[in-house]
């Protein structure tokens, strides 16, 4: 492809997509000449369909070429092709403008606009979503979804060893920030000239709405305050989690704990996750009916989830809050030593919860998922964390997205899995394959179980890593599936009661 072609389809494209209307054409055409230092080009019709990712790496090839990329790596390509998807962008007045628009006949209309504007911008590249691996596995607690996460693009050694060199930078603070919105990026910091974000109101508080680069399930968005302040669960995260699903009612929202371990990876900035997608946990049954006293108009109950989780209902969003946050309060201060669980231990708060919310019909609810982030000797990384033995598939944070039955996990698996078959194919054993020998024990728990065949064999992988997945989610668990947790758990509710 041509650099003249790859213009002339890049502007189609962004006419196609209502990136830009057909009077801003030439206009468009001037600011990427501009960026290539071109003095002109050709117009051409361009009859072959060719996808975004093409166009684009046919421009950053002629920009390696002309010298306009300093280094030919994906670290320096990111950032100038999303330099160049940053000129035919709206500027965030017309995007939110347009949103508002939308949002005054149907929210989903608002949201279905601003979602194609973050896939067609290329803020989320699309192109490499699809090669995330992605299948599900049925348990008792449903059907569990795994990822592997593969759209995080490896940094390369050149680009780590500029990134060192650069002046310490604190703007924007945080990947969070709003100030991110337009920023150029460097070599240490993402470019985000594509980034749009909506203002919103949280409960009073000013908010603003992103789209995740990630996208780890449907329209996976990100709500983050406008100040940047640490994650902190009280009151009015509760308040604020409920106003979201009235704002977008067809999204859920939660929010990741606020202390370390059982938190997400980032605290130091309040956010929250949402999107349209429905996860094992919403559709988890009830197992036992609760009754909270002087809150018998909110229905409660304790769902079959292999975390401990407090669901409430009700029409009353006033009423929810208050007793969402006596349930935090009392659990804050719980200790049981019976069930090793301690709110305290040498100064350091373990109890904290991870909130979900979202609409049913005209009902709100609140899911509460009790944590705690205490270690010992035995689990230095957390006793309600994934133990040792499943290291080998998952030993990071188990953070919103996993509480709600979804594994997000680390890009080696997908080379494991192909070199794991390979070898169980050709009777190899996994030790002494440096690649592999971390999954030797694991394999030989469940291979006398399975006729292994070249048909069935990345199957059988892929079903032990899901059965896996929810062993991490029972450690994540403070109450355990078992009658003596159950009964802990009722003992807890009783103390909430007193």
């Amino acid at each position: 492809m041509t650099i003249n072609t790859a213009i002339c389809a890049l502007l189609d494209y962004a006419e196609k997509t209502e990136l830009i209307d057909k009077l801003d054409r030439a206009y468009s055409a001037n600011r990427i000449l501009e960026l290539l230092r071109l003095s002109e080009y050709t117009k051409e019709e361009v009859k072959e369909e060719y996808e975004l990712s093409e166009i684009l790496s046919a421009i950053c090839d002629y920009a390696v070429e002309g010298g306009l990329i300093e280094n030919d790596s994906v670290v320096y390509r990111d950032l100038f092709d999303t330099k160049v998807m940053g000129l035919l962008c709206p500027r965030p007045s017309e995007a939110v403008s347009k949103f508002y628009e939308l949002y005054k006949d149907d929210p989903a209309k608002a949201t279905d606009y601003f979602y194609a504007l973050s896939l067609n911008s290329n803020y989320i590249r699309c192109d490499r979503i699809k090669k995330d691996l992605k299948w599900t596995v049925d348990s008792e607690y449903g059907e569990i979804e795994i990822t592997v996460n593969l759209s995080k693009p490896e940094k390369d050694p050149k680009a780590i060893a500029a990134a060192k060199l650069l002046p310490p930078s604190g703007y924007p603070k945080c990947l969070l920030c709003h100030e991110n919105e337009g920023y150029e990026g460097s070599v240490s910091k993402p470019a985000r000239q594509n980034l749009r974000q909506i203002p919103f109101d949280m409960a009073g508080t000013d908010w603003y709405l992103q789209y995740s680069p990630y996208v780890y399930y449907n329209e996976h968005c990100i709500a983050l305050s406008s100040l940047h302040t640490p994650m902190k669960i009280d009151r009015s995260s509760f308040a604020k989690l409920l106003s979201f699903v009235d704002c977008f009612p067809h999204y859920f929202i939660g929010s990741n704990a606020d202390l370390p371990i059982v938190g997400g990876s980032i605290l130091t900035h309040d956010h929250m996750q949402g999107g349209r997608h429905v996860f094992a946990i919403e559709s988890a049954p009830i197992e036992r009916e609760l009754s909270f006293r002087g809150f018998e108009d909110v229905s409660a109950s304790m769902i079959k989830w292999p975390l401990s989780v407090i669901r409430l209902s009700g029409t009353d969003k006033e009423r929810m809050i208050e007793l969402a946050d006596k349930i935090l309060v009392k659990w804050r201060g719980y200790t049981d030593e019976d069930a090793f669980i301690f709110a305290v231990t040498d100064g350091e708060p373990h109890n904290t919860i991870t909130p979900i919310a979202r609409r049913r019909g005209e009902r709100f609810e609140l899911d509460l998922v009790l944590r705690n982030n205490i270690t010992t000797p035995e689990h230095p990384l957390g006793v309600y964390h994934p133990h040792a033995e499943q290291h080998n598939i998952k030993k990071e944070n188990i953070g919103l997205i996993e509480v709600m039955g979804l594994a997000v996990l680390p890009a080696r698996l997908k080379a494991e899995i192909a070199e794991m078959k390979r070898a169980i194919l050709a009777g190899e054993s996994f030790i002494g394959n440096e690649a592999i020998e971390k999954h030797a024990e694991w394999f030989d728990k469940f291979k006398a179980s399975y006729n292994i065949t070249e048909e069935n064999a990345e199957d059988v992988i892929k079903t032990e890593i899901g059965k896996t997945f929810v062993r991490v989610l029972e450690d994540a668990g403070v109450y355990k599936v078992t009658d003596e947790g159950r009964k802990a758990f009722l003992k807890f509710i009783d103390f909430v009661n007193n």
